[in-house]
């Protein structure tokens, strides 16, 4: 059976993406031991919070490195997703890079229809990749967020939140999702479930 492992770090959504593994009776740990997360099939990065502070327990840890390091499938979520990219407007951060691309800040020019941050349910399209078998375009996950991946050559799935964004992106064993899958019932789950399959 395989193990997968949550990297533990100051990320609001640690507990729900755990507790999403335990409904799936998946055998986990939450951690931050570095030879313990080298040693597992499976990492997920999750994340809710602030990119500085989060880059800022990474070092200390030398989690940042490791994460960089990483051979297997590993899934970043949300603040997950946006430190695996280069550079985040979010007190101007430098994130790990694994990504070459840049999160920036929803700019609400376009009235009381885009507030910010983008929370709720919205759709994502242009799915590729196996992570989004059995999973339509159009289908529903949901988003909690302020900051955002423009699209680019890493992306496999697109929202439209006031402009289009990246939803999902991927590179080698690398990939992130803005929305939570951990809160986003049954295509969630199988997001999920898809990851655990690669």
């Amino acid at each position: 059976m395989q193990e997968v492992g949550i990297i533990k770090y100051n990320a609001g959504n640690v507990f729900s993406v755990s507790n999403a593994l335990e409904r799936l009776n998946v055998k986990h740990i939450v951690t931050d031991d570095l030879k313990i997360l080298e040693s597992l099939d499976k990492i997920i990065f999750p994340g809710v919070g602030e990119a500085q502070s989060a880059m800022v327990y990474l070092k200390e840890r030398g989690l940042d490195t490791l994460i960089k390091s990483l051979r297997q499938p590993v899934l970043g979520i949300c603040l997950g997703m946006q430190i695996m990219c280069k550079q985040s407007e979010e007190q101007n951060t430098e994130c790990l890079n694994i990504f070459d691309v840049k999160v920036k800040k929803f700019i609400n020019n376009k009235g009381l229809a885009f507030k910010v941050p983008h929370v709720g349910w919205n759709t994502i399209n242009q799915l590729s990749t196996p992570l989004f078998d059995g999973i339509l375009d159009q289908s529903h996950f949901y988003f909690v967020h302020s900051y955002y991946a423009e699209q680019n050559d890493y992306s496999i799935a697109s929202c439209n939140y006031s402009e289009k964004f990246s939803a999902a992106i991927q590179k080698d064993n690398f990939y992130g999702v803005q929305f939570h899958p951990e809160k986003s019932a049954k295509f969630g789950e199988k997001l999920i479930k898809n990851f655990l399959n690669l």
